[in-house]
């Protein structure tokens, strides 16, 4: 970030809380890698019946990914965040009254 430009120290938290969430994305990762990448699993409910259902890890994945992309571009680590156009600076355009009561005070 810093070289980049977009760093300030006020963002430290952020930073750490992405950190942790690409770390806990790692873990989980390795977890699914372990697992033959298995989406789906059979689950039996109370009532006995059998279904497939995604697994927990495979959840738990998919909503790491929309936080670290949520992250990324708050705190500017992604291409698309670095090309949005910075809002441009309107500049205020003063009558000549305006001037002349400015010049006099």
């Amino acid at each position: 970030m810093k070289s980049l430009g977009t760093y300030k120290k006020e963002y430290n938290n952020l930073i750490e809380i992405y950190a942790g969430l690409l770390h806990q994305y790692q873990v989980f990762e390795l977890q699914f890698e372990q697992s033959d990448y298995q989406i789906t699993e059979e689950y039996t409910n109370k009532a006995g019946a059998t279904n497939d259902r995604k697994r927990p890890i495979f959840t738990a994945m998919e909503s790491l990914r929309k936080d670290i992309v949520s992250y990324s571009d708050r705190l500017c680590l992604n291409p698309k965040s670095l090309n949005v156009e910075q809002p441009k600076k309107v500049e205020v355009v003063t009558s000549p009254l305006d001037q002349f009561l400015a010049s006099q005070k």
